[in-house]
């Protein structure tokens, strides 16, 4: 059994009022990454038609927690803040994104390995929308730092404005649900990387 684990990237763009994706949806990315994505999601479905193999495909929503590289956003703003260095948030800060702690991302990959159907597709989100810009301020409000520090700089090209999953049919058919909220998990996740310097250090200066 293959497990491919996807992205919401490979949908594409939501309007603000717009429902969330579902797992029967057209994918329609926006930008030549996100394609790529979807182009291996087409590929293990191809696959699957032509060759028989056993693969289920899992799309997920923004991770955040432990051990994320320190390029993603949460880690970036939150080593950034403790150098007291600029927090860089793209275009305006509204983006939105729906977060997932990394451990329900992982307990729904094991419940997917379990007693997920072959040529299915599941989704994990957190069934938490939170604006770019709001996740930076609360992380400077747990870290007790100013938002002085929060520095606009020009947005990426193709660059979704709101991402959200519906997780209904998923949370039904694995009986699996997120159980980390975002302001719990997010206050861990600044403790965390700010006990763990030996971990994220070496990988700044290069080592």
């Amino acid at each position: 059994r293959m497990i491919h684990i996807s992205t919401d990237e490979v949908y594409g763009d939501l309007e603000p009022e717009a429902p969330a994706f579902y797992e029967g949806q057209a994918i329609n990315p926006s930008s030549p990454y996100s394609a790529s994505k979807a182009s291996s999601d087409l590929l293990v479905k191809a696959y699957i038609r032509t060759f028989g193999i056993s693969a289920i495909i899992t799309r997920c929503s923004n991770n955040y927690g432990p051990y994320q590289f320190p390029e993603k956003l949460i880690p970036l703003m939150i080593l950034n803040a403790s150098q007291n260095k600029p927090l860089p948030v793209y275009g305006n800060g509204l983006n939105v994104r729906d977060w997932i702690h990394v451990e329900d991302h992982c307990r729904g990959i094991i419940a997917t390995i379990t007693n997920g159907e072959s040529d299915t597709v599941y989704h994990f989100g957190g069934n938490c929308e939170v604006r770019n810009i709001d996740v930076v301020k609360t992380i400077l409000s747990i870290m007790k730092k100013d938002h002085s520090l929060i520095k606009y700089v020009t947005d990426r090209p193709g660059h979704d404005k709101r991402y959200a999953m519906n997780i209904e049919n998923t949370s039904k058919s694995l009986n699996w649900k997120p159980l980390n909220s975002f302001e719990q998990g997010l206050t861990q996740t600044v403790e965390w990387y700010l006990s763990h310097q030996e971990w994220w250090q070496p990988i700044l200066n290069g080592e």
